[in-house]
């Protein structure tokens, strides 16, 4: 076990009609708030809009607005709610949503407090130190972001798609509501679950030794994940599965999982690239180059992939064929993202040529070379995507 550090000040609250709450909790922080949103169909027509300015104005709470987020979310929407928050004295974000809504808001809740552009946070010319208190309504479980301290941003005029983790960033609180996640759709829901159990797997295979409780701890949840996408693979609306999974979510990215342990991230960092220049949703692009990225690593530390085989996927090993035990268990995982309707290959994702692979190649690893259980460099990033073709 590898030492750390850990941080989690989050207040999470669970139960029917938790959005209605938020106005009690954004009152501890401020009497003005930027409610930030997708501004789609859904948000209005639920209702979901009105119950969320009904309880801030009962609470005495002045609501700015900042509607407009897109999956994958950019930078120019985030720099109009940064002016927003200056122009009107502004002392709270709201999220209402999901992952693009949540890292918009951090994002503006950082960047009222910078003197400099935000992108800086993103481009690593600048480290967060404080922000604005962020709260969250979660709509959508999957990126765990209303638990974490990372936010995604794209900067269109760059085709960049970057990160960017700091403590200031953790949520001061997030309200959940399963009612509100009954109605989400089937594919988004596959990609939910798909992205909620790739952040364990970023955590779960590491270099790091003698990591059992951890290990069991990462494995509990993967198998509690596979148990419920079961359960709504037959009905979407049940209401214990979604609750869970909204649960799920957020401890499988809020870093609990990683104490003690180094994490990889490859995956994400390869796949990041594919929604920056084609605008693929995230859940799709972590269904094709997860299997594969395990594929072309595997080797590297063996005995956790037959670990992963037969605790979570209860594989049999074959103790005179390792190996043979570690790829059955690549390929029960390929399985489980493609029963419920998940891409397996980039042409699935629409990526018939091979053009910008080198360049994403090398976009990946502009910082360096990434994963944490096998370093990779640009040319083994194109090798994935090529067996991901």
């Amino acid at each position: 076990m590898d030492s750390f550090e850990f941080m989690s000040p989050t207040k999470f609250i669970l139960e029917k009609d938790a959005d209605k709450l938020c106005g009690r909790e954004v009152k501890k922080f401020s009497d003005k708030v930027l409610f930030v949103h997708y501004g789609d169909k859904f948000t209005y027509e639920s209702g979901l809009h009105k119950r969320i300015t009904d309880a801030l104005s009962d609470a005495g709470i002045t609501c700015y607005e900042l509607p407009g987020v897109e999956p994958n979310p950019k930078v120019d929407l985030v720099r109009k709610g940064i002016a927003l928050c200056r122009t009107n004295q502004i002392g709270c974000v709201l999220a209402v949503g999901g992952g693009s809504v949540i890292d918009t808001a951090k994002a503006v809740a950082i960047g009222v407090k910078y003197d400099g552009d935000v992108w800086d946070f993103y481009n690593k010319k600048a480290v967060p130190e404080t922000a604005l208190p962020i709260g969250t309504v979660m709509t959508l479980p999957a990126t765990g972001s209303e638990g974490s301290n990372g936010s995604v941003l794209k900067n269109p005029e760059t085709d960049e798609s970057a990160d960017v983790m700091a403590d200031c960033l953790r949520p001061s609180f997030t309200l959940m509501n399963p009612d509100l996640t009954l109605t989400i759709p089937k594919r988004q829901t596959v990609f939910g679950i798909i992205d909620m159990f790739s952040h364990v797997m970023e955590r779960y295979f590491s270099s790091s030794k003698d990591t059992y409780l951890t290990d069991y701890m990462c494995e509990g949840v993967m198998k509690s994940i596979i148990v419920n996408a079961e359960t709504l693979m037959k009905d979407l609306k049940d209401y214990n599965a979604r609750a869970e999974l909204m649960w799920t979510a957020i401890v499988a990215h809020n870093g609990l999982l990683a104490t003690g342990r180094n994490q990889d991230w490859a995956t994400h960092t390869i796949g990041a690239q594919l929604s920056a220049q084609y605008n693929c949703v995230h859940g799709a692009t972590l269904s094709v180059l997860f299997p594969n990225w395990a594929r072309y690593v595997y080797k590297e530390n063996l005995p956790r992939f037959v670990q992963f085989a037969n605790r979570v996927f209860s594989v049999e090993v074959d103790f005179y064929d390792q190996e043979k035990t570690a790829l059955k268990g690549i390929e029960k995982l390929a399985e489980f993202f493609h029963s419920m309707g998940g891409p397996s290959t980039l042409k699935d994702l629409g990526i018939e040529t091979d053009e910008k692979f080198r360049k994403m190649a090398e976009d990946a690893c502009r910082f360096g070379n990434i994963g944490g259980l096998k370093s990779l460099n640009a040319d083994d990033v194109e090798a994935i995507y090529r067996l991901a073709e």
